[in-house]
């Protein structure tokens, strides 16, 4: 025990500190109202340039912003797919956006936010059809996944039916058998003969008769329209 005792004494005790409270003058305050109102308005204004095109998609294609990203070439010109191995895919992706998160290297519908697919939006969809043929490139040439492709052909086709873009339609060659009526399977009335209003118009209609049954078949089927 006085081992102990002498031992304790002869270690040293660390100091004490006793922190003060500082007087209210000399706490310094910090305030974070001017840091917040600066990111809301950098959110709203991030919020105002992406809806800026929303209710007229077409007028970004004749901004400068456009003409300086793209320049004469379509949206999906400069576009490639990151995959595995030398052979690309068959398909393009189902969708680039899932759960509000856009995947890597999305497609160029999906990666420009100012881009909307719209039916009056002719001058954007008329870089997805073929100027010789009027067929829709396929996805796999423009890189657009499935989601915005099923979205590209219902817009060319209202687009196609109010007239905004042209259509071809098959020309048909018809000849002048197709009008006549000199062939086979249609001739000529025979000029009515002279006859009175009470006379049948074919000579062999008074020799049939009906059969009685059938006769009482479509009166009671009609019974409710005949009067």
């Amino acid at each position: 025990m006085a081992c102990r005792k002498l031992f304790s004494q002869t270690i040293p005790k660390p100091p004490v500190h006793l922190w003060t409270a500082l007087p209210a003058c000399i706490v310094k305050t910090s305030s974070f109202c001017t840091a917040v109102t600066l990111q809301d308005g950098d959110a709203s204004s991030v919020v105002e340039e992406l809806n800026r095109y929303k209710d007229r998609p077409w007028d970004y294609l004749q901004s400068e912003e456009y003409i300086e990203r793209y320049g004469s070439k379509p949206v999906w010109a400069d576009y490639r797919r990151n995959h595995k191995g030398a052979i690309p895919p068959q398909k393009t992706r189902k969708t680039c956006i899932r759960g509000g998160k856009t995947c890597g290297n999305p497609c160029p519908i999906c990666r420009d936010p100012n881009i909307t697919i719209h039916y009056q939006n002719v001058q954007l969809l008329q870089q997805f059809i073929s100027p010789y043929t009027g067929i829709i490139y396929d996805p796999t040439r423009t890189g657009v996944c499935m989601k915005q492709q099923k979205q590209l052909n219902q817009a060319i086709n209202q687009a196609e039916d109010h007239g905004l873009l042209p259509f071809k339609s098959p020309h048909v060659d018809f000849s002048g058998e197709d009008y006549s009526n000199c062939h086979g399977a249609v001739r000529c009335m025979p000029p009515p003969s002279s006859m009175s209003s009470s006379e049948p118009w074919y000579n062999w209609y008074d020799t049939i008769e009906p059969d009685e049954k059938e006769v009482a078949k479509v009166k009671k089927l009609y019974k409710a329209y005949l009067k």
